[in-house]
């Protein structure tokens, strides 16, 4: 597990090329397909040394759920498994990660009516406003959520003016039974900043120089997309949907997404540190890799 531009990919690709691993994709936009550049997936040449399970199985105007990944991680990790390999989970989206090792929340199913208000309610006040009013009555989960991230916010009022009971209050009332497996958890904390912030900025002007623009001009042509769309709300393609709507100008659209790359970043190391990891690695340290093998390779010998 490790931030946006950390490294996980390069260092699963060289594990699974010395250790009995297979590995499965724990990120949130990568299950869905045409959108390459802009998640940064690995190329058909990675793909073809290192095979990922869970890429591309969605088309991206469908929705895809923490529970969805919980059913389809497990799956493969039973299939991986019954191969005599172990599987290796390796993203960013820490909702995943958290769903799989410590269970899913019984959460109150959706309120279209009270949903459609509070969407009335941020059409006149904006969503930095909603995320306020989110903070009266649930802080913790406005902790965890940022003042644009419409989706998250709705979702959370939605929780709590539905039942009178906080999201964050159904998020620790987990289902019984842990999950039957157990974990090995690594965390990849770069312990240089601006060194992340430098690989991230790297790796975007590569994205938008591989014609991330047109990836995203290319889905905005499929009839069934929205801006809207849970696919269109990963960072990046948000902001680019933005400047081919006419809202942002190219430099604008590239200023904003590496802020809001930055800001998941940010988000993504909060939550590891809050985490109980097996190890934590700097993975831009020159011996990490052999660290984290080591790691590996003595749990498994056990």
């Amino acid at each position: 597990m490790g931030p946006t531009a950390s490294g996980k990919t390069d260092v699963a690709v060289e594990l699974v090329t010395s250790l009995p691993l297979e590995i499965v994709s724990v990120d949130s936009a990568m299950v869905y397909r045409h959108m390459d550049i802009g998640t940064a997936k690995p190329d058909p040449a990675t793909l073809a040394r290192a095979p990922h399970r869970l890429l591309d199985i969605r088309d991206p105007e469908e929705r895809y759920s923490a529970g969805d990944f919980v059913r389809d991680a497990q799956r493969e990790m039973a299939d991986i498994q019954a191969r005599g390999h172990m599987p290796l989970l390796v993203g960013g989206t820490m909702l995943y990660f958290r769903a799989l090792t410590q269970g899913m929340a019984a959460l109150p199913p959706a309120h279209p009516k009270v949903r459609a208000a509070i969407d009335d309610e941020a059409a006149e006040a904006g969503w930095p406003v909603m995320h306020r009013r989110l903070a009266e009555v649930d802080p913790e989960a406005a902790g965890r959520i940022g003042p644009n991230d419409r989706q998250r916010i709705q979702r959370a009022l939605e929780v709590w003016r539905a039942t009178g009971k906080p999201l964050s209050a159904w998020h620790r009332e987990q289902e019984s039974g842990a999950p039957a497996a157990y974990f090995l958890m690594l965390g990849l904390l770069p312990a240089d900043r601006a060194a992340l912030h430098r690989r991230i900025a790297d790796r975007l002007e590569r994205m938008f120089a591989a014609g991330f623009v047109d990836e995203v001009r290319r889905l905005r042509s499929r009839p069934g997309l929205r801006r809207t769309s849970p696919a269109m709300r990963s960072v990046g393609y948000r902001q680019v949907w933005a400047q081919l709507e006419g809202e942002k100008t190219a430099e604008e659209s590239a200023e904003a997404a590496l802020a809001a790359t930055r800001q998941l970043a940010k988000r993504q190391i909060t939550w590891l540190r809050s985490q109980a990891l097996s190890a934590c690695i700097d993975p831009l340290e020159r011996n990490a890799f052999a660290a984290i093998k080591s790691i590996i390779g003595r749990r498994m010998a056990r």
